[in-house]
């Protein structure tokens, strides 16, 4: 099948064109038509199948026919996400497959300001992506309403269970319309993102699954190393260093510190790199992505937070530097690689205190992992084991920790320990508090005679000091007079 055999506008034709878009994907095919016909979707899908314009297309197609108008403060299709940056992808795929139309479309997310947010929803909008918190807040400030929604999106479902996002789903699916066509698209299919389906869409929805749930695309070449926690910063430098063709690699942690901390190895060691994680602010993390895509830095760091929401051509490599707790974000995370087609690679290192997971990803994706050339393990430094702080562990304190640790170096260091002075401070200090107060008591001496130095307020002709007439008068008001 062609995109030209789908009933699609011309104008939807011919940005499709413009994008380059010849064949359906798989999900395409299937869900296009049906979703023509106003039928609710369930749709099961690996990352980078074309889910995007599988729900895109029809919405603009039914927007387009409908002949209604956008009312201001109305929203008519809706597009709930888990992470900024995948919000901000899907609008830019509307304004892409909508450039030769009318349709209007808005991406309101948190982490920056909502102003900008509120002046385009004041007008009214056809088409809004969102994620739930900010979409949540602008409903609860009046700027936006639901009740003229006709369509509803909610992608990456389950991803948005393992954010803790279930709570903000469920309020905002009791404010949508009762007549509405849902559209509902998942990665995985777990018991319980089955039970929120089943609350979202209508009864008897058509269900698309292109592929077994929790699958990875078999495009990907996988490896695996096995390795010491501290060594693993060393075996990420040393295979960039020794493979040029790792153009654009992206590496996962399973924290925002040891993010941070790969990006200070990595530009040590003249890799150029960036890291994109919940504490990066959002024109940091839009610009750490942009110069990504555009290979002005090799390496981008990122954090799970991230692993939906990066959409990036041509990522050569993926990195598991931490493996991550829970399985299916293992197949979420290798899925940046081999999109539109074409091949990749992902690379997973895994030490003794992560055999638990890699067990369980093994058991979900249902093949081992192939091991790399150990050969490259043997001439590794291992790195020095890192503080919470990101210093060695082998570096002395900077400072006395504690209150008695102080106290017993500063008595160590003053006198000899031995000495009968020295015995008689470590009683209860009562000679030191002595000590105390006859040094302030010959201090008072000295006090005065600063204090006799200093030179005197000067006096008016009177004899009285500068302002004291004007006090006098303003006490005066409030002293009861004299009976006469």
């Amino acid at each position: 099948m062609k995109f030209e055999e789908l009933p699609l506008e011309t104008s939807l034709q011919r940005a499709i064109k413009a994008v380059g878009y010849e064949t359906p994907t798989p999900i395409q095919e299937k869900a296009i038509p049906p979703l023509l016909e106003g039928h609710d979707l369930l749709g099961i899908a690996q990352t980078g199948t074309g889910k995007t314009a599988a729900f895109a297309l029809p919405i603009l197609q039914q927007l387009l026919v409908s002949g209604k108008v956008r009312e201001p403060k109305c929203v008519r299709a809706l597009v709930l996400l888990p992470t900024r940056e995948l919000a901000i992808q899907v609008e830019d795929c509307f304004q892409k497959y909508g450039q030769y139309t009318s349709i209007s479309t808005a991406c309101v997310f948190g982490g920056v300001s909502d102003v900008p947010q509120k002046k385009a929803l004041l007008r009214g909008v056809d088409v809004l992506v969102a994620t739930p918190g900010r979409l949540l807040d602008l409903i609860n400030q009046k700027v936006v309403s639901l009740r003229k929604l006709e369509f509803f999106v909610l992608d990456e479902a389950d991803r948005m269970l393992d954010m803790g996002f279930i709570h903000d789903i469920r309020k905002v699916v009791a404010m949508l319309p009762p007549v509405r066509q849902n559209l509902f698209f998942s990665a995985t299919m777990p018991a319980d993102i089955t039970k929120l389906a089943a609350q979202i869409l209508r009864p008897h929805p058509i269900r698309i699954e292109v592929t077994p749930a929790s699958t990875p695309i078999e495009r990907i070449t996988q490896t695996l190393y096995r390795i010491e926690k501290k060594r693993k910063g060393a075996l990420l430098r040393a295979l960039l260093m020794q493979n040029p063709d790792m153009t654009k690699v992206l590496v996962f942690s399973r924290t925002k510190h040891g993010a941070n901390h790969i990006v200070e190895a990595l530009e040590k060691a003249g890799i150029t790199c960036a890291a994109i994680h919940g504490n990066k602010s959002q024109t940091r993390r839009q610009e750490a992505l942009g110069n990504f895509k555009c290979e002005i830095i090799r390496v981008l760091v990122a954090t799970d937070i991230a692993a939906r929401g990066i959409d990036v051509d041509d990522v050569s490599h993926v990195f598991n530097f931490d493996l991550p707790e829970v399985p299916e974000t293992y197949v979420h995370r290798i899925g940046r690689t081999a999109r539109a087609g074409k091949g990749g690679s992902a690379v997973a290192f895994c030490c003794d205190e992560e055999l638990d997971e890699l067990k369980a990803i093994e058991r979900l994706i249902r093949t081992r992992i192939p091991e790399g050339d150990p050969a490259i393990l043997a001439n590794l430094p291992a790195d020095a084991p890192r503080g919470p702080q990101g210093r060695p562990q082998s570096r002395p304190p900077s400072r006395p920790q504690g209150r008695a640790q102080g106290r017993s170096q500063g008595y160590s260091q003053g006198r000899p320990q031995g000495s009968p002075q020295g015995r008689a401070q470590g009683r209860n200090g009562a000679p030191e508090r002595r000590e105390r107060s006859v040094s302030s008591s010959s201090e008072q001496p000295q006090q005065q005679q600063n204090s006799e130095q200093r030179p005197a307020t000067p006096k008016t002709a009177s004899g009285e000091r500068p302002g004291s007439r004007a006090r006098k008068r303003f006490w005066d008001k409030f002293r009861p007079k004299s009976e006469g």
